[in-house]
Parts: structure tokens; sequence; C-alpha cells
């Protein structure tokens, strides 16, 4: 694994990220959103999950809410990540849209009254960037990597826009993605079970 890099280096890329997400055309953000939903419902037809963490766009990250809707309407149990401590992974709070929401310290949108359940089958988490071996960069809480170091391990799905793709050194605690969809993946995507027997 590569030596880390300085924090204000990471903090640097992250923050040029945020600038190319922020630059991207409406039109182009909109359309690109439609083509991640798609392929996401897709997936999602061909697979029988039964719950889903799922994440509110903030930042101009990709919104998914219409897949979301199309989740509901088939069954599929959703739910969003919620902060316990600073330390902690995340808990998933039950979700459906049109609940009544508030924002918490980080001014992420959670349930108003959270009902806590298990961790999610699977996880769709929202990426700032990511790299050619499906590690994230996030917003720097490290909150996912605990998530995802809690056993059993949720099968984890990255969300970005292919101009997030960028080269960095990843960290020990670094815990890479099981595949990264963004609006140029391929039509035809893994299974759970090929990539790691879930």
């Amino acid at each position: 694994m590569s030596l880390p890099p300085s924090l204000s280096d990471k903090n640097a890329l992250r923050r040029s990220l945020l600038d190319i997400r922020n630059s991207i055309r409406d039109e182009d953000r909109t359309r690109w959103n439609t083509t991640i939903s798609d392929r996401l419902g897709r997936w999602f037809d061909v697979h029988q999950i039964t719950t889903v963490g799922v994440f509110l766009p903030i930042r101009k990250e990709p919104d998914l809410l219409n897949l979301y809707g199309k989740l509901t309407a088939h069954g599929v149990r959703l739910s969003l990540p919620v902060v316990v401590g600073k330390d902690q992974p995340l808990r998933f709070a039950a979700w459906s849209p049109g609940d009544v929401m508030v924002k918490d310290s980080f001014g992420v949108p959670v349930p108003e009254q959270p009902l806590f359940g298990s961790t999610p089958e699977v996880l769709l988490i929202p990426c700032v960037g990511f790299n050619s071996e499906r590690f994230r960069l996030g917003y720097g809480g490290g909150f996912y990597d605990r998530t995802l170091a809690v056993a059993p391990r949720p099968f984890a799905i990255g969300i970005a826009y292919a101009c997030q793709r960028v080269d960095f050194e990843t960290r020990e605690h670094d815990i890479a993605l099981d595949m990264i969809i963004t609006e140029t993946s391929p039509l035809t995507l893994p299974s759970p079970a090929s990539e790691r027997g879930f």
C-alpha cells in the first residue's frame, strides 16, 4: 500500500474535486443522474435485494430520488445513514420518500424521528472522488470506512460522476468499495456474488 499523502494534500484534492463537481452544467448533471439511476435500476432488477442504504444529495452529489421511489414501489426497504458518534460507524434509520426530515450537525438530512435497524444488504455511497482500485475519497470523517469495517459487511456501491475519478494514495484504514457506478459505467454491472461472495 502506498504511503499516505499529507492531510493538506488530501484536503486540496478534495476541494479541487468539489469545484469540478460544482462546475458541471445543469443539463449535463440532469442527464447523468438519469443515466446513473437507469444503470442502478437495471442492477436492482436482476438482484433480489430487500434492504438498501441510500443517501440524499448534498453539495451537488448525484440525485437518485426517482430511483428511490421506484425501489420503494417494488417493496425494497430504504434507510438513511445517521452519524451517532464521532468515531462510530454509521447507523441506518428507516426512510421513505416524503418522510419528515431535519438536518444533523453536518447539514445532512436525517429522519426527524429515526427508527434504527440493522445495516442494509447494500449501501449506495456518494463519492467526492474515487480511484481505479475502487477506493473512495469522501468528506474526511471516515464514517463509511468504519461502517464497512464491521462484519457482516454490506455490499458497497460508490456513486459518482466520471469526472471525479482521480489517482490518490490510500491509507491503511481505507476500504475499497465493491463497485463504482458513474454515467459511463458498463451497461452490464457485476453481481454481488461475483465480487466477493455476498
